[in-house]
């Protein structure tokens, strides 16, 4: 076969076989394949789409470029979560342990925080020593003696996908939806996974902004899953404002674990027991969601969620320590709070403004090779709906010696919309994709 030929078929609007899927991305892969010549058919992919079975073949020839875990022998339905990203989305922490307690194994493999959106491995990586950076048999031993790991993209997974998702980055073509969905996919294929919910997030925060948009995603990820052989959940979430109080690593974490022991803001706890009652009834430990959300908030409530993480922690390495004793957590040196400016309620939070500004404070990179400071942050005071007056306190500020202040502020005070009339707030969980369940889903109000 010829690149040559592959990328013209595309570019007029004709459908790829999976033999030549298969084999531009082995020869793309080794090298045999020019990076302009992917750029070329990227291109092609974006402006005239991939069909159903092209796509399907697509991922599974991205994940096939590397290792395909198989983790047969870790008793149980292998589930995990994806969201798609957004601000204070912390929900992993909490999720994962409480669902491995009931004994659904959780592989998980994450990703770090880009732009204004966090990411996990960021958070996880606040806690003193916690190792994300872990073998393959690592992984494959820990899911089997703890039932859960939380752990970085290795080299062995996927490794076409880290290299076009590069490539990506810097020909226009990160936001098309065909190559969105199979980037995400072959990475979560390639976990040795029985079944996966995905939390496809819509909003100012989110990378999908429309909601139609975010549905087109998270149909499409479906599709994939089904085509090769996974049960796959979607919810549309709405991220028009961040999730919980605190946006930052460590004061998610403290967030997290309030979670994990019974508290936690309202809408990260609804979140939470609703993937996690999906998790529950695809992993085969819940009749029905009803049944999954019980026991969702029973571990949450009892502590087996929280020792659970322990568990998780120690084995990679974490200072178990700092779970009980949130000073041993990377602290910011400096608070500031902003405070409103009239009495009234607050009517809207862009949550992608919040995100950008806890990241001109360091929370956040703006390239893949930033560093990102896990002690700086924001602890939100009120959130949308809840009344304020002059001078209440709106935002806590924890920041290292001024860095990013005088931007962040500019950044809060567009933000953050005071109007006279409380609004109507919009459901968190807005939609569900999926094979029929027993049970109702209930959106947060």
């Amino acid at each position: 076969m010829r690149a040559y030929d592959v990328i013209k078929l595309k570019r007029d609007g004709g459908v790829l076989s999976e033999a030549q899927i298969r084999w531009f991305m082995d020869a793309y892969t080794r090298g045999e394949v020019a990076p302009e010549q992917m750029s070329a058919l990227a291109m092609a992919i974006f402006f005239n789409g991939l069909s159903a079975p092209e796509l399907g073949a697509w991922t599974d020839a991205m994940l096939r470029s590397g290792v395909v875990l198989d983790l047969g022998e870790v008793p149980g339905i292998k589930v995990d979560k994806h969201s798609t990203g957004g601000v204070g989305d912390k929900i992993s922490l909490p999720l994962a342990p409480a669902v491995a307690a009931w004994g659904v194994p959780v592989p998980m493999v994450s990703g770090r925080g880009l732009g204004h959106t966090g990411g996990t491995l960021d958070k996880l990586q606040s806690i003193p020593g916690f190792k994300v950076d872990v073998t393959v048999e690592h992984y494959r031993r820990q899911v089997h003696d703890v039932g859960c790991c939380l752990m970085g993209q290795t080299r062995e997974l996927a490794p076409a996908d880290k290299k076009l998702y590069a490539l990506r980055d810097v020909t226009a073509t990160v936001d098309c939806i065909p190559l969105i969905a199979s980037s995400i996919m072959s990475k979560k294929m390639a976990e040795g996974i029985d079944a996966l919910v995905l939390d496809v997030k819509f909003g100012s925060g989110a990378f999908m902004k429309e909601r139609k948009d975010a549905l087109v995603l998270a149909s499409t990820m479906r599709s994939i899953g089904e085509q090769l052989g996974k049960k796959v959940t979607a919810y549309l979430t709405n991220m028009e404002e961040p999730l919980g109080y605190t946006v930052g690593n460590a004061l998610e974490v403290v967030e997290s674990l309030e979670v994990l022991r019974g508290g936690g803001p309202p809408d990260v706890v609804a979140l939470t027991v609703a993937l996690g009652a999906e998790m529950l009834w695809l992993g085969g430990k819940a009749r029905d969601l009803a049944e999954g959300a019980l026991r969702m908030r029973q571990v949450l409530s009892n502590g087996a969620a929280l020792e659970k993480f322990r568990q998780i922690t120690r084995a990679q390495h974490g200072d178990v320590r700092a779970l009980d004793d949130p000073s041993l957590l990377p602290t910011a040196p400096h608070r500031h709070t902003l405070t409103s400016w009239a009495d009234g309620f607050i009517g809207a939070m862009d949550a992608e403004a919040v995100g950008l500004a806890a990241m001109d404070l360091g929370a956040g990179r703006a390239r893949a090779e930033d560093n990102v400071d896990p002690a700086v942050g924001l602890v939100l005071r009120r959130k949308v709906g809840e009344a304020v007056k002059a001078g209440d306190a709106l935002v806590e500020i924890h920041h290292r010696d001024g860095r990013g202040l005088e931007s962040c502020l500019a950044r809060l005070r567009k933000a953050l919309v005071i109007t006279e009339v409380a609004p109507v707030r919009q459901p968190l969980l807005a939609e569900r994709l999926g094979d029929a369940a027993p049970g109702a889903w209930a959106s947060h109000p």
